[in-house]
């Protein structure tokens, strides 16, 4: 493991000292020190976001108010979202295609507003296409600016970390090995965790999960994830509900369930369920956690959802489908053999990705049903994940909410 913080100094005790003593003022006097701006795409990074907020709120208190776009977790934590997410909820070279002209629109605006009222802090949360051009005219204004989550760049589009240093002040980043890459660059990185192994409980309660959601006690669970986007929702769901329907013809045993991160995407998914009448299935909305912490086997999409899944220590088969193009540009690209965050933290295969082509419905069964029939590698996951769990385990929010409120004191005594 390289070292936690690489290329800042964290805040001594005076200066953080400094900042409480401004924040306690503002509370008391009733006054606002100003607005951080935020901007996340999807709903991982809401979620990712939220957790944040909950840091920066107990830094700050009620001096600061939070704005720009978020979805819906953020906006329980009192953020006020300008523009609706789901604009920026699109993934692809080809599929943003169809929504570039509204996504470059919102941008321009969000720009203009924050150049015009600019706040003491402006947090890009993952969304690296939209926040890094969003960030670099921010950052060239005297806006600092902080990007929270790294992207990809160990695993493909190397080359963006040259953009990555124009566009950010500190780089938040959740795995281990990602600063050093970073400290290379000469960009200012804190390796803070993963908020979710703060979230989610390193032994998952299965039979607590199973009650809150009206499963069955005496079949075993597979939980389902086509995706949180409607691109990927379109392109998985009907082959992901065949792949059920054969694991339901070798194994009459199962039962199904199936998170819809929002009401458009259940209704597509309502609709591939009836299609398979004879499935015990049971979709619910959103409650994707409880759903993964309920199941035997999970069967998703690749993404941030594979490394929930790993921390509530499940075995799992991870797939994706792209239009074609999309999928020839990512493979020229491409850097890493497997695209799984399980895997990649792993730096091997532990458990089984089918992409493209290779996801078809009787592949996509027979490796679900062999991770869940498997009990040697359900032992080995389970202590494997155990591992990985105890090394994202950081206190993001504080660690993170730290960077912040440090980068913002040092800007202030400029």
């Amino acid at each position: 493991m390289v070292d936690a913080t690489v290329g800042v100094e964290m805040p001594g005790k005076s200066a953080m000292q400094a900042v409480e003593q401004v924040t306690e003022q503002g509370a008391r006097q009733g006054a606002k020190r100003g607005t951080v701006a935020m901007v996340a795409g999807e709903a991982s990074g809401d979620l990712l976001a939220s957790l944040l907020l909950e840091g920066l709120h107990a830094r700050l208190g009620e001096s600061v108010d939070f704005a720009g776009i978020g979805g819906r977790r953020m906006m329980e934590q009192g953020f006020v979202s300008h523009w609706p997410m789901e604009t920026l909820s699109v993934n692809g070279y080809v599929e943003v295609l169809g929504s570039l002209r509204e996504i470059l629109a919102t941008r321009r605006a969000i720009r203009e507003r924050l150049l015009a009222q600019p706040p003491l802090c402006f947090i890009g949360v993952d969304a690296p296409d939209f926040n890094f051009g969003l960030e670099v005219p921010l950052r060239r204004a005297g806006i600092p600016v902080v990007h929270f989550v790294s992207p990809s760049i160990w695993a493909w589009r190397g080359g963006r970390i040259r953009t990555i240093a124009r566009a950010v002040d500190h780089i938040l980043c959740l795995f281990p090995f990602e600063p050093e890459i970073y400290a290379r660059a000469g960009i200012p990185a804190t390796y803070v965790g993963h908020p979710l192994a703060d979230v989610i409980p390193m032994v998952p309660d299965v039979a607590g999960a199973r009650t809150k959601l009206g499963l069955p006690d005496d079949k075993r669970v597979v939980a389902v994830l086509p995706g949180s986007r409607q691109s990927e929702v379109r392109n998985l769901g009907a082959t992901f509900f065949a792949a059920m329907a054969r694991m339901h013809r070798m194994d009459g045993n199962l039962a199904f369930v199936v998170p819809a991160a929002s009401p458009p995407l259940r209704a597509i998914i309502e609709s591939h369920a009836l299609d398979h009448p004879e499935l015990d299935v049971t979709i619910v909305d959103g409650q994707s956690h409880l759903a993964m912490e309920a199941a035997d086997v999970v069967l998703l999409a690749s993404g941030t959802a594979t490394l929930e899944a790993a921390l509530y220590k499940k075995p799992m088969v991870i797939s994706y489908k792209v239009p074609w193009l999309t999928a020839q540009i990512m493979k020229r690209q491409g850097y890493l053999p497997y695209v799984g965050l399980p895997n990649i933290l792993s730096g091997r295969f532990v458990v089984p990705e089918l992409l493209q082509d290779d996801a078809t419905p009787e592949a996509l069964a027979r490796e679900t049903l062999l991770q869940l029939n498997d009990e040697g590698n359900i032992a080995f996951l389970r202590e494997h994940f155990t591992a990985m769990h105890e090394t994202l385990k950081r206190n993001t929010a504080s660690i993170a909410a730290d960077v912040v409120v440090d980068l913002m004191h040092q800007r202030s005594v400029r």
